[in-house]
């Protein structure tokens, strides 16, 4: 019972949820319907559900079925009228079907028109969205063609100011077009083409200044030689509140405006053209002749792009690659000052360049840079030139090398640079130059001493006298009051001598001049140069002429009175070098002119050569000389060539007027002296070894001429026999020999007042002996055998006591 309750209950729960399901259904749109009907076929009572929903159906028809019963006739009606309607409906579609026929005839062209009108506007609206974006691109374009035209023609920090532009301020605007991202990617490229071509110009600038330095440092020195002439003209005129010319001066302000577009900043050669200048026009200023256009630009583009320290890096390298072969002087530098002027024009041609770079240029070059390539320029330039001027043997060329060096070191000065080295190297070629000098001079007086007739020069009117006179000093109150023609007492080498010292005192002073130097210390130069001049080259030159072979005693005379006059002269020349210099010869420290010792020594060298000369001659007479030293025979004249001797002094010595008296004195007592001394070698020579007192008795003949020339007084001065005393002791041996005194001879010897104290008893022993062998080998007086025997014997006794003498002064 409880079951069948229990299925009753269920039964009423499933009906009210059936109910509940089609009431959903009813009232829920169609799309919604799913998970209604889902729920059904998920319970068990689908059956059940399905005659519910029979049922439902079945009363909805018959409610339908109702209302359509109670509207029918209105629905008849209706159908009725609408039938009537559909007839005039369909009369309308005919006339509208007709109207839209007859519409779309006549509205066909205008259809057409309206399509045209339509492209036509769509045509506008495109070509007014071309402009609007041609607009946009119009300035890209014509900045990229302005960039090409800059490029092409070379303008090349302009273009790349452009480049900039266009990337960063026109590409942005319009960078969805294809034809910008092309642009875009060619940038870097064009950067690179930019940088590549602004190097290349940079390499030709650098080409052409290193070919064409020269030129450069040629007009610099030519504005340094003007400037100089010009301060040289000031100084001699009276002036008021003159300036020199300053540094600044020197310089020519270069207003090159880099993103100018005059031809002159666009060019790309380092040198513009210059015409030639007028005589009378400015030497134009060595920046003139540069374009620097062609480094500033490739400056600034390396700076632009980041990379100025690489650009630096190489333009400091390339340069001092440029100033290392700059440096290098020619091997044949020396033998013409054009290669010296050429190594001067290009190293300043150099740092002018350079100079101009560092003043104009934010950095480029520095100071230190600078200095540094100065000091190695200095160094290589101050070798090569004491190298190179060790090779120089003419003065001239040494003298025009100094004078270039100094322009040279004087232009450097105004652009800055430290030159005192190379007026320290000066003073080397100073002494250089005095050595050429020497060796020129010294040829010169060795052509004035071969050249000179060493006789007076003879002058026949006042012109001639004066013209000698002043030529050299001389002054001689008795010479002047002589008449014409009369002769001055030297040679004509003396006066030549004179202005050829002098001129070398000019010499000397030319090389001193503008090199700073103070007047005490150009004195100083000339006067050791002069001193050099006379003990070392005039010296020498005169030293080789008295010693040549073929000397005569006249020129060795005239030499004696030359160098006399030369010495007195010395004092004219210590005035000429005081007048010269403004330095006194009281000035402490000042070089003494050694002049006087010069002259002295050559005339004391040309008197010894007198007496050497003079005892050669003798010598060659006395080898005439043929005595019979067995003649028996007394002779009663001297010998011929003693005769021709003494005639050949007496007429030597009497050119020896002129002399100072000592010279004559001197020369013709060591004639008389020689004389003496090889008649006694002559006399006991070992050749000799027999002599009769036959030959003796020639011989005293020929010592007696020679005693009487000494008594003449060939030369005057000499006191009464000192002449005489030359042939003293020749005189005294014959004496003895002739007069036989051997008894006085051997009691007086050793005492003061001796008369034959003069005699050697070993002298005496050798000619002894030699006519002690004649005497035994003499068979001639056979009846006086006893005297010759009783001879013989007081020979011999004699003889004895001679050894005896000589062995006890020895002892």
């Amino acid at each position: 019972m409880e079951r069948g309750k229990m299925a009753e209950a269920e039964s009423l729960e499933t009906a009210a949820e059936h109910e509940r399901i089609l009431r959903e259904i009813e009232s829920t749109d169609t799309a919604c319907i799913g998970p209604t009907l889902r729920s059904v076929y998920d319970g068990e009572e689908h059956g059940r559900f399905m005659e519910k929903l029979e049922t439902r159906i079945r009363n909805h028809d018959r409610e339908i079925e109702k209302m359509c019963n109670f509207h029918y006739q209105g629905f008849v009606d209706s159908i009725t009228e609408l039938l009537k309607v559909r007839g005039e409906a369909q009369k309308l579609k005919n006339q509208v079907t007709d109207t839209n026929r007859k519409l779309q005839h006549e509205g066909k062209e205008l259809v057409i028109a309206m399509e045209e009108l339509k492209q036509c506007r769509l045509q506008q609206r495109n070509i007014s969205a071309t402009v609007d974006k041609l607009m946009l691109c119009l300035p890209v374009l014509e900045m990229y063609s302005k960039l090409r035209d800059q490029m092409k023609t070379k303008r090349h920090y302009p273009a790349l100011k452009t480049l900039e532009h266009l990337e960063h301020t026109y590409l942005p605007q319009v960078s969805h077009y294809r034809f910008c991202k092309v642009m875009v990617d060619n940038i870097p490229k064009l950067r690179e083409e930019i940088k590549d071509v602004s190097m290349s110009d940079l390499k030709d600038f650098l080409e052409s200044i290193r070919k064409h330095s020269d030129k450069i440092g040629e007009t610099a020195m030519k504005q340094a030689q003007q400037q100089r002439n010009l301060d040289n003209i000031v100084l001699q005129q009276p002036r008021i509140g003159s300036k020199r010319k300053s540094k600044k001066d020197a310089y020519i302000i270069f207003d090159t405006e880099i993103e100018s577009t005059s031809p002159k900043s666009e060019q790309d050669s380092g040198i513009l053209d210059v015409e030639d200048e007028e005589d009378d026009e400015e030497v134009p200023g060595a920046q003139d002749l540069v374009d620097f256009s062609p480094v500033y630009r490739c400056l600034h583009i390396y700076s632009v792009l980041g990379a100025r320290e690489t650009f630096e890096n190489y333009y400091r390298k390339q340069r001092r690659k440029q100033a290392r072969l700059v440096l290098q002087p020619p091997s044949n530098m020396h033998e013409t000052l054009d290669g010296y002027r050429k190594y001067f024009n290009q190293i300043v041609g150099f740092f002018v360049v350079e100079d101009h770079i560092l003043h104009t240029t934010q950095g480029l070059v520095n100071r230190a840079y600078i200095d540094e390539l100065w000091e190695m320029a200095l160094s290589k330039t101050i070798a090569a030139l004491r190298t190179h001027s060790s090779y120089c043997s003419d003065p001239n060329l040494v003298l025009d090398l100094k004078n270039l060096i100094v322009l040279f070191a004087d232009t450097l000065q105004v652009y800055g640079f430290p030159v005192n080295q190379l007026f320290d190297m000066l003073l080397e070629i100073r002494d250089q130059y005095s050595e050429t000098l020497l060796k020129k001079w010294a040829g010169i007086f060795r052509n004035i001493l071969d050249s000179d007739n060493y006789s007076p020069i003879p002058v026949t009117s006042e012109e001639m006298y004066k013209k000698v006179v002043g030529q050299f000093p001389f002054q001689d109150i008795e010479l002047e009051k002589q008449p014409f023609p009369k002769k001055f007492p030297f040679s004509e080498f003396v006066p030549k001598v004179y202005n050829q010292i002098k001129e070398f005192i000019y010499a000397c002073l030319k090389f001193s001049e503008d090199l700073h130097l103070s007047s005490t210390e150009v004195d100083d130069m000339i006067r050791k140069s002069t001193n050099l001049l006379l003990t070392r080259t005039l010296s020498n030159s005169l030293q080789n002429v008295i010693k040549r072979k073929n000397i005569g005693l006249t020129e060795l005379v005239q030499i004696i009175i030359n160098t006399t006059h030369l010495e007195k002269s010395c004092k004219y020349l210590e005035e000429f070098i005081t007048n010269i210099t403004n330095v006194l010869p009281e000035t402490v420290h000042t070089t003494k002119l050694y002049g006087t010792t010069t002259f002295k020594d050559a005339r004391h060298a040309a008197e010894e050569e007198i007496y050497t000369n003079l005892n050669q001659k003798i010598d060659q007479f006395l080898q005439l000389a043929d005595y019979d030293w067995m003649t028996g025979d007394l002779g009663n004249k001297a010998s011929d060539y003693l005769v021709d001797l003494i005639a050949f002094l007496r007429s030597t010595f009497a050119v020896f007027t002129h002399l100072p008296g000592k010279v004559a004195q001197t020369a013709c007592m060591s004639a008389c002296k020689h004389l003496a001394t090889s008649l006694m070698q002559l006399l006991l020579e070992a050749e000799v070894r027999q002599l009769t007192l036959g030959a003796l008795q020639q011989f005293n003949l020929d010592v007696r001429e020679c005693e009487q020339f000494a008594r003449s007084g060939p030369v005057p001065g000499f006191q009464e026999d000192t002449l005489q005393l030359a042939f003293i002791d020749l005189r005294q041996l014959l004496d003895l020999f002739i007069q036989w005194d051997w008894s006085t001879y051997l009691a007086d010897y050793g005492q003061p007042n001796c008369k034959y104290l003069r005699v050697n008893p070993v002298t005496a022993l050798t000619l002894l002996e030699k006519m002690k062998d004649t005497s035994r080998k003499n068979n001639m007086f056979a009846q006086f055998r006893k005297n010759e025997r009783d001879k013989q014997k007081l020979i011999d006794t004699v003889a004895k006591q001679l050894r005896g003498l000589i062995s006890s002064h020895h002892s």
